[in-house]
């Protein structure tokens, strides 16, 4: 069995595999695809795959086992969806949440009028994105029908995608011998969209303060109403 050393035990693929089988993915992949981030959902799709090359744990036919997981991925979503739809405004209003925040939902509006429909599929490869995407979907103003479809074109690219890359990859002699880092390094490359958006938010929040205070500085700041009237009568 493959062991992946990152975050607790019980979140590592092989141990979810091993106690759990094909029953414990599916519920994961629903899990994380509308309701809790944070779930190894790309390593734990790609182990799938290779375990069911294997035949050692998950003795289901790979078209089951995609066909299964594809389906948890899109009923995931559309429960996303749902909840963005009916409870949006409350969750992403509230000041003192740190995921919740309104900000975060006017930036994932941005990424939407940005990349369109299409972000839909974008988010389900990057972590974390791919929670929260249905749940801005749905609190915003994309249309079910629109939603629906790219929500399936991309359950099948993520759910099937990534088992069938793993089933094939498995079978390579290389791979099976470098398993664990090879895990490991598509957790650390599937992260990386994350910090680039993290550095880009952060670079961009640093100009706009740095703008302001060269605004303040030139006297070009706009001043509260009323306030010029009261500097000129003195």
């Amino acid at each position: 069995m493959y062991t992946l050393a990152l975050g607790p035990q019980w979140l590592s693929p092989d141990y979810l595999i091993s106690h759990f089988g094909l029953i414990g993915i599916l519920v994961i992949v629903f899990a994380e695809s509308g309701l809790f981030a944070f779930l190894p959902g790309d390593s734990l799709l790609f182990t799938a795959g290779l375990l069911v090359a294997d035949g050692q744990y998950i003795k289901q036919p790979l078209w089951l086992v995609c066909t299964l997981i594809v389906a948890a991925a899109i009923i995931g979503d559309q429960v996303g969806y749902m909840i963005g739809k009916f409870f949006g405004p409350k969750l992403f209003n509230r000041p003192k949440s740190k995921l919740f925040k309104r900000e975060n939902l006017d930036k994932a509006h941005e990424f939407m009028d940005k990349h369109g429909p299409k972000a839909i599929v974008l988010a389900r490869f990057v972590p974390i994105i791919r929670t929260f995407a249905p749940m801005v979907a749905g609190a915003g103003t994309m249309k079910y029908r629109t939603f629906l479809t790219y929500n399936i074109i991309g359950g099948i690219g993520w759910g099937a995608g990534v088992t069938i890359a793993g089933y094939w990859l498995g079978q390579i002699e290389f791979i099976k011998t470098n398993v664990e880092p090879i895990l490991v390094g598509i957790v650390l490359i599937s992260v990386i969209p994350v910090v680039f958006e993290v550095l880009k938010a952060r670079k961009e929040s640093k100009a706009s303060a740095g703008a302001g205070a060269e605004a303040v500085a030139d006297g070009s700041a706009p001043q509260a109403p009323g306030t010029r009237g009261r500097h000129a009568k003195r």
